[in-house]
């Protein structure tokens, strides 16, 4: 393990608990972990997926003429590996959902279900030639400290201690798929897991670096014009890419405080007016109204029904 980690440049990682590892880490992690260890999921099952059958998924999902085939396509193919899980496809009305239910009394892997069902976004969103909305994702396992990097992955609100790991869609938003070449098929998998896991990673580089920045910056103090500088541009340049990718510095910056009030009204150390507080609002009814938007919950019923330490509160 240490050496995986040297050469992907992850042991020299700083211990400070909001550290994060960039992008080409994560893709080069897993690059060397596959071939070292044979196995293309790392371990994450029972059973070793030996290598290419990343590449005869993609053949697989390829003869599909529709995206809902192609999700039905990634369903059967991994039921023929896995022997601690298997793939259900439901559509009910408008929304199809691909649910993952285990077999017998298996141990959650987390990091598992995540790559998986990201598996299953990507590839879809790469037959479609755009990222496909997601219309929800849960996963059965309690909600992690690091919960909000899960917004980086899925663009949708991932719920956490859900009946099964799943992701849904809107049958609407399933558009025909693209004619893909050899060539492209090949592209995706040298480049895995860059295109599954980070959808978007072309267009959404700029704003995934924002928000790395502010996660190690004083992100509540932090101006664009700092992030600017940090990434050696004008602030004009900056909002301009942001645009692009059709967010904002404030946006991206209202989410980190989203996630941030998440994360500490979970961890019920600290009473609602401390979190407003701490978090830059002027008073803890603005506090509320926000965070009723952000999650359609006041912060009180939130931390009742989500925290682990709510029955001990």
């Amino acid at each position: 393990m240490r050496a995986l980690l040297q050469r992907s440049g992850l042991e020299e990682m700083p211990a400070h608990p909001d550290a994060r590892v960039t992008l080409d880490q994560i893709v080069l992690l897993y690059q060397i972990a596959a071939v070292e260890s044979g196995d293309e999921m790392m371990g994450l099952w029972s059973r070793p997926i030996r290598a290419r059958a990343l590449q005869h998924l993609l053949t697989t999902v390829l003869e599909a003429d529709t995206l809902p085939s192609a999700l039905y396509r990634f369903s059967t193919f991994w039921n023929l590996l896995l022997d601690d899980f298997r793939f259900e496809l439901e559509q009910d009305g408008d929304r199809i959902t691909l649910s993952l239910v285990p077999i017998g009394n298996q141990q959650v892997q987390r990091f598992g279900h995540l790559l998986i069902l990201k598996l299953a976004h990507g590839l879809v969103s790469w037959l479609a030639g755009y990222e496909v909305p997601v219309r929800s994702i849960g996963f059965v396992f309690a909600r992690p400290d690091f919960s909000e990097d899960y917004a980086v992955i899925f663009p949708a609100r991932v719920d956490f201690e859900a009946p099964r790991s799943e992701i849904s869609f809107d049958a609407a938003a399933l558009g025909p798929p693209l004619t893909r070449s050899k060539s492209e098929l090949v592209e995706f998998v040298t480049r895995a897991p860059r295109d599954w896991i980070f959808t978007r990673y072309r267009e959404h580089a700029q704003s995934l670096r924002v928000r790395e920045f502010l996660y190690r910056a004083d992100w509540e103090a932090c101006r664009l014009a700092d992030a600017a500088a940090s990434f050696g541009m004008t602030p004009r340049t900056l909002m301009r890419r942001l645009d692009h990718e059709k967010t904002s510095f404030q946006a991206i910056k209202d989410s980190l405080r989203r996630d941030i009030a998440m994360r500490e009204l979970l961890k019920a150390e600290k009473s609602v007016e401390q979190i407003s507080e701490d978090l830059g609002f002027s008073s803890s009814a603005n506090f509320h109204k926000a965070f009723r938007r952000w999650t359609g919950e006041s912060p009180g019923m939130f931390r009742r029904t989500k925290s682990p330490c709510s029955a001990s509160s």
